[in-house]
C-alpha cells in the first residue's frame, strides 16, 4: 500500500512520500518487469528500489521541463525546498498530539517533519497497512514491529492486508487514520473508508490526501461521479476490477508520467494491476473527495487543495454524515475546482 510518491528519499514528489496503501500509490512507474523478477527471486529488492527511485527523480525533472518549462521547474523546486505547511495544520494540531495512528500506505513525505501536514513528529505511535509482503515499491515487507516512519522513532506495527479489509484490527483501535495518495488506487473507495471508520475511536480523525486530477497525468480523464463510487460499494467491487482500464489507456498523459514509460510498457503494467497496483481507478477533484468522505459517515473539518496536486481533507468520525457544520475551506489553486 505504498505509493511511489511516498517513498522517503527516492520519492519524487513531496508527496509521495505518498505510497501505496491498501492499495498502492500515486505515481506510475516505468516497466516493472525486471523489478518484479527480483522480488520473486527474493534478491536485490532494496538496491533495485534505490535505482528505481533515482530514475524516477530524473524522469520527473524531465517531465516538468517538457510540460511546464524552466519556470515550472523552478516553481516546483521552490515548493519542495520551502514545503509550506497546510493552512489547516495549526488549527488541528492539538487534536493529533500524542494520538495513536494507523497509516494506509506510506510512509508519506507530507506527514514527515518538513511535510505539508507534519503529523509523524507529534503522534505517539504510527502503525501501517500495506497490501502485500512484496511490492515493487518497497521490496520485502515484514509483518510485525517493522514500520519505519521516522528514523528517530520506534517502529510501528506492520499489517499486511487490503485497505478494504483489516480483520486483524479491532474496532476503535486508533485515534487517527492517515492515508496519502492511496485511495485512488483502490477499486472500492467507499468500502475502504467504511473499514477505516470502523477502526477509529468515536470522534477519531481521518487525514486524507488525494491527487487532484488537474496536477497529474489524469487531467484528461473525467472526474468520477459519487454515484459511480456508490455503485462500486453496492456491488462490492474488488481489486481485480478492470472497469476503467480502457479509459486509462486512452487518456493517461504519459508526458506527465514521472515513470517516463512507453505506451507499450504502460499497457503491460495496466494489465498486471492486481499485482502491481499502480493504476488510478478513479479521478478526483476537491468536491468529489468531500462528497465521498461525507457519504462514508465522516464530518469534514478542513478541506484544502494545494499545488502541485494535493487535495487534503481532515474529517471526524461521527454517528451520521453531518452537513450542518461547514469545514474550514481555502481557495483552490486548481481550475476545475472554480
Amino acid at each position: 500500500m505504498r505509493r511511489v510518491d511516498q517513498a522517503p528519499a527516492h520519492r519524487l514528489a513531496e508527496v509521495k512520500g505518498d505510497r501505496r496503501g491498501g492499495t498502492p500509490g500515486a505515481l506510475s512507474a516505468p516497466d516493472e518487469r525486471p523489478l518484479l523478477l527480483n522480488l520473486r527471486m527474493g534478491k536485490h529488492a532494496r538496491s533495485a528500489r534505490r535505482g528505481f527511485g533515482g530514475l524516477m527523480i530524473i524522469n520527473q525533472v524531465l517531465t516538468v521541463v517538457r510540460t511546464e518549462g524552466a519556470a515550472g521547474l523552478l516553481a516546483r523546486a521552490g515548493s519542495r525546498i520551502l514545503k509550506p505547511r497546510a493552512k489547516s495544520f495549526r488549527a488541528l494540531r492539538e487534536r493529533l498530539v500524542g494520538k495513536r495512528a494507523l497509516e494506509i500506505g506510506g510512509p508519506s513525505a507530507p506527514f514527515q517533519a518538513r511535510g505539508i501536514f507534519p503529523t509523524y513528529p507529534i503522534l505517539a505511535t504510527v502503525d501501517n497497512c500495506n497490501f502485500a509482503s512484496r511490492t515493487i515499491w518497497e521490496g520485502e515487507i515484514d509483518a510485525g514491529a517493522s514500520f519505519r516512519f521516522d528514523p528517530a522513532r520506534p517502529a510501528g506495527r506492520q499489517y499486511i492486508a487490503e485497505a478494504t479489509a483489516l480483520p486483524e484490527i479491532a474496532g476503535g483501535s486508533y485515534d487517527v487514520v492517515l492515508s496519502c495518495h492511496t485511495i485512488e488506487h483502490t477499486a472500492n473507495p467507499l468500502k475502504a473508508l467504511q473499514e477505516w471508520r470502523r477502526v477509529l475511536q468515536d470522534d477519531g480523525l481521518l487525514v486524507l490526501i488525494v491527487p487532484h486530477k488537474d496536477g497529474t497525468f489524469d487531467h484528461r480523464r473525467p472526474v468520477t461521479s459519487l454515484g459511480h463510487l456508490m455503485e462500486d460499494f453496492d456491488r462490492n467491487t474488488d481489486e481485480d476490477d478492470t472497469t476503467h482500464v480502457l479509459e486509462i489507456l486512452r487518456l493517461h498523459d504519459l508526458r506527465r508520467d514521472p515513470g517516463g514509460t512507453t505506451a507499450e510498457a504502460f499497457a503491460q503494467r495496466s494489465a498486471a494491476n492486481l499485482e502491481i497496483r499502480a493504476l488510478h481507478h478513479h479521478v478526483f477533484d476537491t468536491a468529489l473527495v468531500e462528497a465521498m468522505v461525507r457519504r462514508a459517515g465522516f464530518r469534514p473539518l478542513a478541506v484544502e487543495a494545494r499545488r502541485p496536486y494535493h487535495i487534503l481533507l481532515v474529517a471526524e468520525k461521527n454517528g451520521e454524515a453531518d452537513t450542518s457544520t461547514e469545514p474550514m475551506r481555502f481557495a483552490s489553486p486548481f481550475r476545475s475546482d472554480r
